[in-house]
């Protein structure tokens, strides 16, 4: 049990489990009385929360669903800054941000199931690639503007940023953000499924 008095394995352990905390399903049932699993895409993400919250109060929904994806982004973004100022390596904070994403879509509190991570990887890889991240939020924008069909919007942001990474920074190790969009992607399989069929619902 030694392992866990190693500050890098209890950073590791405080993304996973922190990242997994609901903020989603706990602040609708919280403050309307709503049940996200149960509803919509049963998601734990924002969006869902203002979908499925809409449905009894439009003001509230709004409300919610920012604090959802304001929280969402910040449980993973918060370890790791806390984690670089007490001076942990390059390498251990990718590994924080992965395990900060695979919390909070694979959350302990669940049964291991969760949320889709947008907001979660938006968080952390704000803080390790801003560049790539200010790309794919400004690609994300246009296309919820345009389309107006989230998960589609969310996917093409996260591509962007992915090869953007390539085209700014080379010769970075490319497998922890590699991981991250792969687990992004993997969680909207439902989706892509839908755009495929031309049955994703647009944002109202």
């Amino acid at each position: 049990m030694d392992f866990l008095f190693n500050t890098n394995m209890q950073f590791f352990i405080f993304a996973y489990l922190i990242g997994g905390i609901p903020f989603g399903l706990l602040l609708a049932k919280k403050f309307a009385g709503v049940n996200v699993k149960d509803s919509g895409s049963k998601s734990i993400g924002a969006t869902n929360v203002l979908r499925v919250v809409k449905e009894k109060n439009p003001k509230l929904a709004k409300k919610l669903g920012a604090a959802t994806l304001l929280l969402d982004a910040l449980k993973g973004l918060v370890i790791l800054i806390i984690g670089y100022f007490m001076g942990l390596s390059e390498a251990t904070l990718w590994g924080i941000a992965v395990l900060a994403v695979v919390g909070h879509c694979f959350s302990p509190y669940l049964n291991f199931e969760g949320g889709k991570g947008i907001a979660t990887g938006l968080g952390v890889l704000l803080f390790m690639l801003p560049v790539e991240t200010l790309i794919g939020a400004a690609v994300w924008f246009i296309m919820a503007k345009t389309v107006r069909i989230s998960s589609l919007s969310s996917l093409t942001g996260v591509l962007a940023l992915f090869i953007a990474s390539f085209l700014i920074h080379p010769n970075m190790p490319h497998a922890p953000i590699g991981l991250i969009v792969g687990i992004l992607f993997y969680k909207h399989i439902p989706n892509i499924i839908r755009l495929i069929k031309g049955e994703e619902k647009r944002v109202i």
